[in-house]
């Protein structure tokens, strides 16, 4: 079927959640998928893929710099192999912010992008103040009360749409499915 890669950089380990759902999605569809954790220095062959997935997380406001960093240096690669995109924040979890015309940080982030995706997901991301240092947890507590969000310290709350994230499963295997069916075709 086709060879698919997650790359994915996270903060607190959400997005390697929403990442290894997708890798279950895609595996029972009959796909093989690898996970990569983008780090500053990460580097990686992508000539052994099919698609290329990349995922990302929003920390005050931003995806790291090396989310950017990677797609301007491998744009003709991602974009040959039918890339995607999915954003996890935590503004996500209003349903008017699920679009990437409507989310701030996907809409600035794909403002400076010279990368156009095949797809784009957004989904809401997980606060859990228990695991966070003290400043982190005192400026995303007070981000949460400025925008009605849970700001009670023993708050654990996803606010992912696993359904949301199961189509867009789906939608990275008909991606690759398509292009597939247009190669054969040839």
């Amino acid at each position: 079927m086709g060879h698919i890669i997650f790359i994915y950089s996270t903060v607190d380990g959400h997005t390697l959640e929403i990442c290894e759902r997708l890798v279950k999605i895609v595996e029972d569809a009959g796909f093989v998928s690898d996970l990569f954790k983008l780090t500053p220095d990460s580097t990686i062959d992508l000539e052994a893929f099919d698609q290329i997935v990349i995922g990302a997380s929003i920390r005050y406001g931003k995806h790291r710099p090396e989310v950017e960093r990677f797609i301007a240096d491998n744009i003709e690669a991602i974009e040959a192999r039918h890339g995607a995109f999915f954003s996890v924040n935590a503004v996500a979890r209003k349903p008017d912010k699920k679009d990437a015309l409507t989310n701030p940080y996907v809409r600035k982030f794909f403002e400076s992008s010279v990368w156009k995706p095949s797809i784009i997901g957004i989904f809401g991301g997980k606060i859990d103040y228990s695991m966070y240092r003290f400043w982190d947890r005192t400026m995303i507590r007070f981000i949460m009360w400025m925008t009605k969000g849970p700001t009670d310290l023993n708050a654990k709350v996803d606010f992912t749409d696993w359904g949301e994230v199961e189509a867009f499963g789906r939608a990275l295997c008909a991606i690759r499915s398509n292009v597939n069916n247009k190669e054969a075709e040839k």
